[in-house]
């Protein structure tokens, strides 16, 4: 049975004075992106069975703009994992889900997606290598379970960028 996984980098934060930076809230440029990531996914990917989200408030605000309904679980482990940290997590999730979604932070989104793709000269991995912005998401599917998910494994389908 075919996995796939969304990585998403949470939309563009605000840096309002005196707030942490685990507690920055999205812009309102990242409302609107991350509401246009949504639509995005909603149209063209399967559903959403489940996500991890970063305990920061970006990416809680994140994904309430995407309006994806799917169990979550807030990971604060995500606000600075490496793609170690990522993968192993994606390891443990339950078999019954078929699509999860990631949201989390920069460098940790993109650099597990590079990770785990094994596709590098395809197009997507090369815009991904250019550039993974705010709000954008990398697609990647695999053909094993989840607890066999190694970097090099995924075949990444898509990278899209909502503006």
């Amino acid at each position: 049975m075919a996995r796939t996984l969304i990585l998403m980098r949470h939309g563009k934060s605000g840096y309002p004075d005196g707030v942490a930076d685990h507690e920055r809230p999205l812009a309102p440029r990242g409302l609107r992106e991350a509401g246009l990531a949504g639509d995005w996914l909603r149209a063209t990917q399967p559903p959403i069975d489940a996500v991890y989200c970063s305990t920061a408030t970006r990416t809680r605000e994140t994904l309430a703009a995407t309006g994806i309904t799917a169990p979550v679980t807030y990971e604060k482990s995500i606000y600075e994992a490496s793609p170690h940290a990522l993968i192993e997590l994606a390891r443990l999730t339950d078999e019954s889900v078929r699509t999860l979604l990631m949201i989390g932070h920069s460098p940790g989104m993109p650099w597990t997606a590079w990770e785990l793709a094994a596709n590098r000269d395809s197009a997507a991995a090369d815009q991904l290598s250019t550039k993974f912005p705010t709000s954008a998401l990398a697609v990647l599917e695999f053909d094993r379970p989840w607890a066999d998910v190694d970097p090099g494994t995924g075949e990444l389908i898509h990278f899209h960028v909502p503006r």
